[in-house]
């Protein structure tokens, strides 16, 4: 009677061990599923940090478009002041 009881509490050996493939399966799946996931995260901070780091660094290597039109500017009154002295000199001979 005992051995009747125990029988009637499992389940078949067979079930049982196709059951844990399955399980085994699964984890497998969410594991290497978190992995690539954490593996996306993890490239997808890298990139917005190097991002980051790119934009505050854009004032030091760069030239804003007032800065570059005031420089072009001072360049053409530069030029200007040497042509009227080169036309008084030329003038003068």
């Amino acid at each position: 009677m005992q051995v009747d009881q125990f029988k009637l509490l499992h389940f078949p050996a067979t079930f049982h061990h196709r059951n844990m493939d399955y399980q085994l399966l699964f984890n497998m799946a969410v594991g290497l599923a978190g992995v690539f996931g954490g593996w996306v995260l993890n490239r997808i901070y890298t990139a917005i940090d190097r991002l980051d780091n790119d934009v505050r660094a854009m004032p030091e290597k760069y030239v804003s478009k007032e800065d570059y039109r005031r420089d072009i500017y001072e360049i053409k009154d530069i030029c200007k002041q040497i042509f009227s002295k080169l036309d008084t000199k030329a003038d003068k001979e």
